[in-house]
Formats: structure tokens, C-alpha cells, sequence
């Protein structure tokens, strides 16, 4: 089998796994509104086993933000203490959690990310057999463009971690602000 046929055969197992995924995330977001359960990005992600990233793409991100008003629309007709189309705000918790899973999914893909590049690394020994310069050449060239590319996913994954905890500590900061200030209010109430 010639290089341009592997690689071939490697972009279309990659656009089909792609689309699989996507698939996935749509029964997931489906399911959920289904069952009442409230949608998230870290939920929905753990049920179609992909990553929170693919959620936010052109043709995900869509679906799950119409589930997510339809979701707050349906809690608001149950409740009257949520404004209309408001949807619960983030809390500090819920914050740590999705920064919890996220950094367990940023190590399954470090995990899954060493064991194929081992796996590469035994098949393209085993294909080493003479082949020409420039076809080692070529091979090198797109493993280093493959590395680069999950170099980048890789810092992606960093930036949204730093990202959530910075929003985090913001959290915390206008949770204890809020604290003191209805303490004070409180405090004046009971005084008048």
C-alpha cells in the first residue's frame, strides 16, 4: 500500500470518527432534553463520549443552544422564580466541575495521544523497509504537521482551562461581594 493510499484511508476514518462523534452529541443533546435533565456542555459530553470542544462547533453549537432555551423555557413554566428565557446562573461549583472534567478529558487525550503515537511509531518501523528518501521525507513532514496540530489542541485545552479558572476566582470574588453586601443590608434593616 502506497503512502497516498494510507493517507487517504487515515482522512477518511478521521472524517467518518468526525461525523460519528457529531452523531453522537446530537442523540446526547436529544436524550437529554428527552429525559428533563438540564443541559450542559460537560453532560452532554460525557453522554456522547467526545470532548466539551466539538460542542461549541458550526452544527453542534446550534442544537445545543436551541435544547438549552427550550430547556429554560420548559423550567420556567414550572417555576415562577426564574425570569423568562434566563437560564440558572454559573456558580463557582458548577464552574469546578466543569473545570473538573475537563482536565480529566485533557488527560484521556494526552493518554490516547501517546498511545498513538506509539502505535504509529511500531507500524512505520514495521513499514521501513528501503523506501525512498523523499518518501521518508514526505512521512516525516506530516507526522510533524500532526504533532504541531495536536500541539495546538493541546494549548487550546490549556487556554480554556486558565480561562475557567480565572472565571472561577471572578466568581468567588462577586459571591463573597454579594455575601457582604447583603450583610450589610441586613445589618441596616435591623437597625431601622
Amino acid at each position: 500500500m502506497s503512502t497516498p493510499d494510507r493517507t487517504a484511508g487515515l482522512r477518511a476514518a478521521r472524517i467518518k470518527d468526525s461525523q460519528d462523534k457529531r452523531h453522537r452529541a446530537l442523540a446526547a443533546i436529544h436524550a437529554l432534553e428527552t429525559a428533563g435533565t438540564p443541559i450542559t456542555a460537560a453532560a452532554v459530553a460525557h453522554a456522547a463520549g467526545c470532548s466539551t470542544w466539538l460542542l461549541y462547533t458550526d452544527g453542534i453549537r446550534e442544537h445545543l443552544n436551541a435544547a438549552r432555551d427550550r430547556h429554560a423555557r420548559a423550567g420556567t413554566t414550572a417555576s415562577s422564580t426564574d425570569p423568562p428565557g434566563e437560564q440558572p446562573p454559573l456558580t463557582p461549583a458548577s464552574l469546578r466541575t466543569d473545570l473538573a472534567l475537563a482536565r480529566a478529558e485533557i488527560r484521556r487525550l494526552r493518554a490516547e495521544h501517546n498511545k498513538l503515537r506509539q502505535r504509529l511509531r511500531l507500524q512505520l518501523g514495521a513499514e521501513i523497509d528501503g523506501p525512498e528518501r523523499t518518501e521518508l521525507i514526505t512521512r516525516v513532514a506530516d507526522l510533524e504537521s500532526r504533532l504541531r496540530q495536536l500541539l495546538a489542541e493541546r494549548d487550546a485545552r490549556t487556554t480554556e482551562t486558565d480561562h475557567a479558572r480565572r472565571r472561577i476566582r471572578e466568581l468567588e470574588d462577586d459571591l463573597t461581594a454579594a455575601r457582604e453586601s447583603l450583610r450589610r443590608v441586613i445589618k441596616d434593616h435591623n437597625k431601622s
